[in-house]
This record gives structure tokens, C-alpha cells and sequence, in this order.
């Protein structure tokens, strides 16, 4: 992973997120109970959250592992936006499951992002993005203050995405 376009690797795993950059923390219910977080969690490490949301995803492996590269890219024909990143760090524990993976050279943004599902101690079970990026690109560039903006919805999107998925 020495392609990563950023130093901080592993950072949306801890707190705080690094500095100069814009951070993202977007959480939402998506249900209840094990079977739920169990659904959730093979969503999110099986890339089928973000291909059910309407992103294309090339990997090198079905599941998401520390070293897997993974190509994101949204959009059609000529604007469609190719983003490669790494998988940086997994999670799989009795209450949370999930990934984070950094961008890589080529990348319209710098840094990295985190999608955990949470089953809390009342029960419910939560999805969680997390993320620190800055422009790395002019595309982005130009694009200033949207990109955050964008950013916000597509994680709500794949938070509603998550939910439809974990509770069939």
C-alpha cells in the first residue's frame, strides 16, 4: 500500500481525525438486533452496499482485507469518476463489522474512509461513515465546496442502501 496518496494510513480507524482536511461523520439506524448487524456486515465487506447503491466496483478479492485494491467509480460515459483505493484496516468483532479503505494515486480526493455497521447495547444497529479528504485533483478542486456536499448525500444514500439490504 505504498501507493496511498496520504500519510495518515489507518486514520478513520481512531480519533481524532487528522488535521487539514474535511471530515465526515455520518451515522444512521438501520434496524435491530444480531441478524441485522450480521446481514449488514456481509454488505458492507462484500462491496454488494456500494454495488446495490449504484457504484461499479472492480477488487482484487470478493471481500474486503487489508492490501485489497479496490476501484470505485460513479457516473456515466465521459463523466464517470474513477477513484482507486486500498483497504487499509477491517473489523470484524461480536458488535461491529466493517472496513476502511484509503485513496490511492490517481484518486480525485487525498484520504480515507470507513464504513461500520454497530449493533449498540440497546439493540440497534447502526451504520457509520467516516472520513478525512481533501482535493487531489483539479476536478476537485474546481469543485470546492460541493464535493463535501456530495460526499454527505452519497454516504446517506448508502445508509438507506444498508438498511433496505439488512432487512430484507
Amino acid at each position: 500500500m505504498t501507493d496511498l496518496n496520504y500519510p495518515e494510513r489507518g486514520g478513520t480507524a481512531r480519533t481524532p481525525l487528522p488535521p487539514g482536511y474535511h471530515h465526515l461523520h455520518e451515522e444512521l439506524r438501520i434496524g435491530r438486533g444480531p441478524a441485522v448487524l450480521g446481514a449488514a456486515g456481509e454488505a458492507i465487506t462484500s462491496f454488494r452496499m456500494h454495488r446495490a447503491a449504484g457504484a461499479r466496483i472492480r477488487s482484487d478479492a470478493p471481500r474486503a482485507a487489508p492490501g485489497v485494491g479496490v476501484e470505485v467509480s460513479l457516473g456515466i460515459g465521459p463523466f464517470r469518476l474513477r477513484a482507486p483505493c486500498s483497504v487499509v484496516w477491517t473489523v470484524t468483532e461480536e458488535n461491529r463489522i466493517g472496513f476502511g479503505y484509503g485513496a490511492r494515486k490517481g484518486h480525485p480526493e487525498c484520504g480515507e474512509e470507513a464504513f461500520v455497521a454497530e449493533l449498540r447495547p440497546d439493540g440497534s444497529v447502526w451504520f457509520t461513515v467516516t472520513a478525512f479528504s481533501r482535493p487531489a485533483r483539479t476536478v476537485t478542486r474546481l469543485a470546492g465546496p460541493l464535493v463535501p456536499v456530495f460526499q454527505r448525500r452519497y454516504a446517506r444514500h448508502l445508509g438507506r442502501t444498508l438498511r433496505r439490504l439488512a432487512n430484507p
